[in-house]
């Protein structure tokens, strides 16, 4: 038996797995952290790049990614502290601190004109944009075909206080607390933060979570020191040379510090930061004597607040949330369907390919980490392969 509990011979075919989307030009390198019974499983393969000299370095537990949505956890955390300390409540309005988005208005149709409103019935709350129910979000749609999806779209990201104006000029989709949509509420909880403490999110952030954690890799942009551990994105192929694209390169747009820090997608981070993070919400909220959150806290952050009702309107498609529900920047696995995480389990992937979940039940914690555009599609089969190898190397 290997350590932690997994099966030494079945837990091997997970290298294999890894080697496959490498060779098969996939990814130029992959990271899979396995955590369990206090005992960390690494497995790395592969480069940092298909090209130059990151095609040289290997992938190793300090490599430095895009996180994209992942971010969305470690948001939702800080959040949190905020809560904790009382200088946030779940059930105050967010007028006093964003006013842009007091007496707001609501789309008669959500696929109509932006100037067909009714009044907004209510505010929206703190809880409304944790859980991701405030009225906004995204919204796919082809160009064209929806004037708010189009309106969200043409958002402007040069500065928090310029973004959220922006947003409080446009009728809501929906009444707050209707139902949930994605993304969108993550990018207003930085907004918030940073006007609750009175300084940068990406600073808020790094005090509150990253440095009580010993994070000290994560943050909105890379430093020039960090370069060459930072990992190359790439998009799909070419079509006509079937070549990988790079999508951003180390020395592109996170090289430099972020006039708009995001919520929704804007942190780097390594598989040895976000497992610290995990670790302590595993834990119940501590890591190594240090205490971020309360236990009471991180299971709030942690449950289902989706209501049947919004589930049933809610998702990218039908049947989206029947198996999840949603806590404060995270799923939360209410239904087990295949071989992978247990019922309470959370977790959040990202648009390049990276994913984390907390299993409580096997005391889990299963990182990944590569760097491919819309690799984070869970419905990907590379996906159900991966958590099918996990789980069932599992032996006690």
């Amino acid at each position: 038996m290997a350590a932690g509990g997994f099966s030494s011979k079945r837990l091997a075919r997970l290298q294999g797995l890894l080697e496959h989307h490498v060779e098969s030009g996939f990814v130029p390198g992959m990271v899979v952290v396995l955590a369990r019974h206090g005992e960390v499983h690494i497995e790395a393969t592969g480069h940092l790049a298909f090209e130059g000299a990151g095609s040289r370095t290997p992938m190793a537990v300090d490599t430095i990614f895009r996180l994209g949505s992942m971010t969305k956890p470690i948001v939702a955390a800080c959040a949190m502290t905020l809560v904790e300390d009382c200088t946030l409540r779940l059930a105050d309005p967010v007028d006093d601190l964003l006013p842009e988005l007091a007496d707001m208005t609501v789309l008669a149709d959500p696929h109509g004109p932006l100037d067909d409103t009714v009044p907004a019935e209510r505010p929206i709350t703190v809880r409304d944009v944790l859980d991701g129910t405030l009225g906004t979000g995204m919204v796919p749609a082809e160009p064209g075909t929806v004037p708010i999806a189009d309106a969200l779209d043409a958002l402007e990201y040069q500065s928090p206080d310029g973004w959220i104006r922006q947003l409080g000029d446009l009728p809501l989709v929906h009444q707050p607390g209707e139902r949930w949509m994605y993304d969108t509420a993550a990018n207003v909880t930085g907004v918030l933060i940073a006007r609750a403490t009175g300084m940068s999110f990406g600073n808020a952030v790094r005090e509150r979570v990253c440095k009580p954690l010993g994070m000290a890799d994560t943050a909105f942009s890379v430093g020039s020191e960090s370069i060459g551990r930072f990992a190359t994105a790439y998009e799909q192929d070419n079509a006509a040379t079937g070549e990988p694209v790079v999508e951003d390169a180390p020395d592109g747009r996170f090289s430099r510090p972020r006039m708009f820090e995001s919520g929704g997608g804007g942190l780097v981070s390594t598989a040895q930061d976000y497992l610290a993070f995990a670790s302590a919400l595993l834990a119940g909220g501590a890591l190594g004597g240090e205490r971020v959150l309360s236990r009471p806290a991180v299971t709030l952050m942690t449950s289902d607040h989706l209501t049947p009702t919004q589930k049933a309107v809610s998702g990218f498609w039908p049947g989206y949330f029947d198996a999840i529900g949603w806590g404060f920047g995270m799923s939360v696995r209410t239904r087990r369907t295949h071989l992978g995480p247990s019922v309470g389990s959370y977790g959040w992937p990202g648009f390049y390919g990276t994913a984390w979940y907390n299993d409580p039940a096997e005391d889990l914690t299963t990182i990944v980490f590569m760097q491919r555009a819309h690799a984070g599609d869970q419905r990907l089969p590379m996906w159900h392969d991966f958590w099918t190898t996990v789980y069932q190397a599992i032996d006690d």
